[in-house]
């Protein structure tokens, strides 16, 4: 089960999220559904049914679990290959 103190472990992909700030203009407010990660990106479908790449190292994201809370993550934490951060320590967020 995905909790805010186990989201870096679990699998981003499905999980809805939005773009909370962004040092690029374009990305702030984007929101849809994660559809794809790769070591330094996400690829979001939009509510419009677009697909956009958003790089994390210049996001802060707003990820909606499953059980409707939201959790706040920036980028650069989750900055890596999903298979690689799943083995990584992380420092108490």
């Amino acid at each position: 089960m995905i909790t805010p103190r186990n989201i870096f472990r679990h699998e981003l992909i499905g999980l809805k999220v939005k773009v909370a700030e962004s040092s690029h203009k374009g990305f702030k407010g984007l929101k849809g559904k994660v559809i794809d990660e790769t070591k330094n990106t996400l690829k979001i479908e939009l509510e419009d049914e677009k697909e956009i790449i958003v790089p994390k190292n210049v996001a802060i994201f707003h990820f909606k679990l499953p059980d409707g809370q939201i959790v706040e993550i920036d980028g650069r934490i989750i900055l890596g290959r999903p298979e690689e951060r799943i083995k990584r320590k992380f420092k108490k967020i």
